[in-house]
């Protein structure tokens, strides 16, 4: 199925999001945006907040960093439908 996205504004919104590093608009840490494998969980993809096959926008409006595997897990939910459960969220500062 074809959703009709422009790949021009697609790569264009992509480098002007990951311009600033932003964390995870999903799960709220940060991104390493060094990544190169786009399979790894943790690369940097680009989210649709209100997604496509639920009548959001492909505008820069509507799109937010993510980890892979956040916005794999999000899937085409709305914001408010995502399962909290559901979304890792990574601690790293431990104390003992």
């Amino acid at each position: 199925m074809s959703t009709g996205r422009n790949t021009t504004i697609r790569d264009r919104h992509r480098k002007r999001i990951a311009r600033d590093q932003p964390p995870c608009g999903i799960c709220g840490n940060d991104i390493d945006y060094t990544i190169t494998d786009h399979l790894n969980p943790m690369a940097y993809v680009v989210d649709h907040i209100v997604p496509i096959d639920r009548g959001g926008p492909d505008t820069i409006d509507n799109k937010q960093a993510a980890h892979r595997s956040c916005n794999r897990t999000k899937s085409d939910t709305m914001p408010d439908e995502a399962p909290a459960a559901a979304i890792r969220v990574h601690e790293t500062a431990r104390t003992w």
